[in-house]
């Protein structure tokens, strides 16, 4: 499967700058999909450089070119230094992340990504996973559901949807994406196309716990990096983008409360590099929708 078909790779020239690849270096890319990013990589790479890439999604495995310089590692990033480990590494060059879910993810009907198809309410980016997104909307209680839909997809009003799935669900099948988009139809609330997308992402963060592994990833990161390595992600909403931006000056999650009796401001083991988020120029928003928001933030180690 060819890599523009499977996924078009945002800000790939600014991902490659901001990395500041050095050429006998040893990277990982987070989300390999496409493999779009470190096909790019590799070209700046020497003989000696090395490629670790991470994928949960059986699928992505087809994608990997025939060169030795690349691993691919069939799990979450969450997992990464566990896996850098067990292939001998103990610190790399760069660290770099595509949040996005792939073109090929929400295309595949089967999937359940995309609200454009009907089949199965899925949205494993791991098959090998039991958690499914018709589990969650057929097993979880009011209260998580409505807190589910207002943190991760901002609906508002989170609270009658939820109320209305666990009525529905009691006389209604919600297995299918047509079953379940029919069965809250009477609470869609301003634009449907926009609605049901924030639904969707709540689910599919949920199903994937992906704020979760983002978190427990962008952790590890620290100890992984050499110093003046560097970290690029990559997101597409402002709840992961809030968590990177975060980490990345910070070194952790909280918001900043400004304390006018504390006089040192704990230092983080990161320098950002981007004061703002980098997003795409003109050309690439016209050839690639999927782009607008898209934000890059990059770090160094200290």
């Amino acid at each position: 499967m060819s890599e523009s078909v499977y996924h078009v790779p945002v800000l790939l020239q600014e991902v490659i700058e901001g990395l500041n690849v050095r050429r006998n270096g040893v990277y990982v890319d987070c989300t390999f999909g496409g493999g779009g990013h470190s096909r790019e990589l590799l070209k700046h790479l020497g003989e000696d450089g090395r490629l670790f890439v991470f994928d949960q999604d059986a699928d992505a495995q087809r994608n990997v070119p025939d060169d030795e310089r690349i691993v691919f590692i069939p799990h979450n990033f969450r997992h990464l230094q566990r896996f850098l480990r067990l292939n001998k590494v103990g610190q790399v060059d760069g660290i770099m992340a595509d949040l996005g879910v792939s073109s090929h993810q929400f295309d595949e009907a089967e999937r359940g990504f995309s609200t454009r198809f009907d089949g199965d309410f899925d949205m494993r980016m791991d098959k090998r996973q039991e958690l499914t997104a018709f589990k969650v909307v057929n097993t979880y209680s009011e209260q998580q559901l409505h807190k589910l839909f207002e943190q991760y997809g901002e609906v508002t009003n989170s609270k009658t949807l939820a109320r209305v799935i666990v009525q529905v669900r009691q006389s209604v099948s919600l297995q299918t994406i047509a079953n379940f988009k029919s069965a809250i139809q009477s609470v869609v609330k301003g634009n449907p196309h926009k609605y049901f997308a924030q639904v969707f992402q709540a689910l599919r963060i949920e199903v994937n716990d992906e704020l979760g592994a983002l978190k427990e990833m962008l952790q590890q990161v620290p100890e992984l990096l050499k110093p003046h390595g560097r970290i690029a992600v990559i997101t597409f909403h402002s709840l992961e983008d809030r968590i990177v931006k975060n980490f990345l000056r910070k070194g952790s999650f909280e918001e900043e409360v400004p304390d006018p009796f504390s006089r040192n401001t704990p230092e983080s083991p990161l320098k950002v590099i981007t004061r703002k988020p980098v997003v795409a120029g003109e050309e690439e928003l016209k050839r690639n929708p999927r782009s607008r928001s898209a934000k890059l933030r990059v770090a160094e180690r200290v």
